[in-house]
């Protein structure tokens, strides 16, 4: 990999009015020219993502907005999508044309993002007033002083550096990594990472690299082998492995190729610690015992991988659940996070290993199912269940 995953980025967002400076905000970041400038309103249309790296926090994806005050039937829609952004977002900078009386659009994003109904601790905001170098309103200039924000003059770039720096130590640190407290210098690993229809030609999928990288990093061995060649490799060894680590479809033949008491787990498993909490998941795996009968289950994706013939959540799965849970389960498959007003209609989510979303994107995800009442899983963790292999696949992670 010659460059970190968006999932692994800190997720700055720009938002603000049209014309507020957003995008020559984001060039002077940047230092040089990534985003298109204009002085005609709305040149920003789709949420426009580039990366750069942060001293002191490290690589970072900055989000460039749309107006928050567009106007027309289309402008609505790109408010809606710049504005569902603070969800996912691990910072907020509300940039602000410092000359200019508040809009009643700007009213609004400050009373969300540093009012008394401010959303804090969930998402970290700065305030940068932009264009406001003789003449700043006194409002601005009131926000100012009470947010502790910043003053930019583009294109000039007066301000930057203390910006970027307040922006390192600001937003939140990166997400754990896949073995964190798992493993220690010298221990030895067992990756099994089958190579079937779903693997991506010529390379592996991103948590077993992760979980390689990751194993490197802490000066740890790895092995690493197929599910078929497991058995062989596995009894040629001296001393067992600290852990095995398996993809989660391979769970019946791996524990049927090594010994009860050889510490086991997932890829996927690892990604549900890594990219949320693990406890969020206890009411899911709970509700398996207890399904009502005709359950309405979303099966939700993250990515657009081109789906097999056996694809792991749209025929393995709902199989695996017909046969252990109920007969009469009816299955939803989608790539979209539901609307607040359709999860009332679920009895469970099971969701992929979330690699290609931030944590603070899934935490999200999970806070908005546990807020409505839907117990959650994801693959890894109903695939050990499935298996037999609850609770001996989460042991190695609550140690």
């Amino acid at each position: 990999m010659k460059s970190t995953p968006l999932a692994e980025q800190s997720r700055i967002v720009l938002l603000g009015i049209r014309n507020a400076g957003k995008s020559s905000l984001m060039n002077a970041l940047f230092g040089k020219k990534v985003a298109i400038v204009s002085r005609q309103p709305g040149t920003t249309t789709d949420p426009v993502t580039r990366s750069f790296e942060v001293p002191g926090l490290g690589p970072a994806a900055i989000v460039d907005t749309a107006g928050i005050d567009d106007e027309g039937e289309l402008g609505a829609l790109r408010i809606k999508a710049a504005m569902e952004r603070i969800r996912s977002a691990d910072m907020v900078i509300m940039v602000s044309p410092g000359q200019l009386s508040p809009t009643e659009a700007e009213e609004q994003l400050y009373s969300r993002l540093f009012g008394q109904e401010a959303e804090t601790g969930k998402v970290p905001a700065l305030l940068v007033l932009t264009r406001g170098r003789e003449n700043l309103d006194e409002k601005k200039r009131s926000w100012l002083e009470s947010t502790g924000g910043f003053r930019v003059e583009n294109p000039e770039a007066k301000g930057i550096a203390e910006l970027i720096a307040a922006i390192g130590k600001i937003a939140p640190a990166a997400e754990p990594t896949p073995l964190e407290g798992l493993v220690s210098e010298g221990d030895l690993i067992l990756l099994v990472t089958p190579i079937d229809l779903a693997a991506p030609k010529g390379r592996l999928i991103l948590p077993q690299v992760e979980t390689l990288r990751d194993a490197l990093d802490r000066d740890c061995a790895s092995l690493v082998v197929k599910e078929r060649e497991l058995f062989r490799f596995y009894q040629d060894l001296k001393e067992p492995p600290k852990l095995v680590i398996t993809d989660s479809q391979a769970f019946h033949k791996v524990a049927a190729d090594i010994p009860e008491d050889q510490p086991l787990t997932s890829f996927s498993i690892l990604f549900a610690r890594k990219k949320g909490e693990l406890d969020r998941y206890d009411p899911g795996l709970a509700a398996l015992e207890k399904m009502k009968p005709a359950p309405r289950i979303l099966m939700l994706e993250s990515c657009s991988h081109h789906r097999q013939a056996d694809d792991i959540g749209t025929v393995k799965i709902p199989r695996l659940f017909r046969q252990m849970v109920r007969r009469d389960a009816e299955f939803i498959f989608s790539r979209r996070m539901p609307e607040k007003d359709e999860l009332k209609d679920l009895d469970l989510v099971i969701m992929c290993a979330s690699c290609m979303l931030t944590r603070t994107k899934v935490m999200t995800r999970l806070d908005a199912f546990r807020d409505a009442g839907v117990p959650v899983l994801n693959y890894g963790l109903f695939l050990a269940w499935a298996n037999g292999l609850f609770p001996r696949a989460l042991e190695p992670l609550k140690q």
